[in-house]
């Protein structure tokens, strides 16, 4: 596989998408960085290329559909391909079960669910229609499988990327698409420091983002075209016997 893929990462303003785009770039990947958040995409992109390596910013909200697919067609437009899809933007707001609203159940289920559904959408029809045989790597959750108080909605995101990923994959290995999910433990970034509930994770097991930025780099590779439709756990062992 030519080391000038060209690979989208949604949420690389930060924490582990942010890492996973150093980690591209590094390798010789051309990167596309989406997020919502402007001045961190181009911080990201700006490491990037001091490092000398190739990248644009495209702001993307990962909620609205229109959004992800011009983010797809600006990667095409500009690199002229897609190879790797890294959906992984996603948002943790805590909340007891009985006291959120509505608006805050609907706002974690629009980033983390539908943003995540749309991104394989898009890139798996740019995929076919360019006829590649592209990867699109989906971040879920040891919390798609543990439940604990207070994140009711992001257990529900994480547990139904699990889901999309399998049905994903059957639906994509006709045209040579592979599908995967990751499932991170507690994992050292804003995000998730801001809502660690020590019934499933304390913050002394907390992993840094650089060991699941290798992880998404490893299952992207031809090597690993045997995973597909798989849920990779990257939790330091959390799941098995923490």
């Amino acid at each position: 596989m030519s080391c000038k893929r060209v690979v989208v990462i949604t949420g690389g303003a930060s924490g582990i998408g942010k890492a996973t785009a150093l980690k591209f770039a590094s390798k010789g990947d051309r990167v596309v960085v989406a997020d919502v958040n402007e001045d961190g995409g181009n911080k990201t992109v700006e490491q990037i290329k001091v490092n000398g390596g190739e990248a644009i910013f495209v702001k993307t909200d990962v909620t609205m559909y229109d959004d992800v697919e011009a983010l797809v067609e600006k990667t095409v437009d500009t690199f002229g391909s897609i190879h790797v899809m890294f959906n992984n933007a996603g948002i943790a707001r805590p909340a007891p079960l009985l006291d959120q609203d509505l608006e805050h159940y609907h706002t974690v289920i629009n980033v983390n669910q539908h943003g995540v559904a749309y991104g394989i959408i898009a890139a798996g029809r740019k995929m076919k229609e360019l006829g590649i045989n592209g990867v699109i790597i989906n971040t879920s959750s040891v919390y798609g499988f543990f439940a604990s108080r207070g994140t009711f909605s992001y257990h529900a995101t994480k547990a139904a990327v699990i889901m999309m990923t399998k049905s994903a994959a059957l639906e994509l290995a006709d045209y040579g698409i592979r599908v995967v999910a990751i499932a991170p433990g507690g994992v050292n970034t804003s995000i998730f420091q801001s809502s660690i509930n020590s019934d499933v994770i304390n913050e002394n097991t907390l992993t840094n983002p650089e060991k699941i930025a290798d992880i998404v780099y490893l299952i992207s590779l031809e090597e690993a075209s045997v995973i597909n439709g798989s849920v990779i756990m990257a939790d330091d062992g959390f799941s098995a016997f923490k």
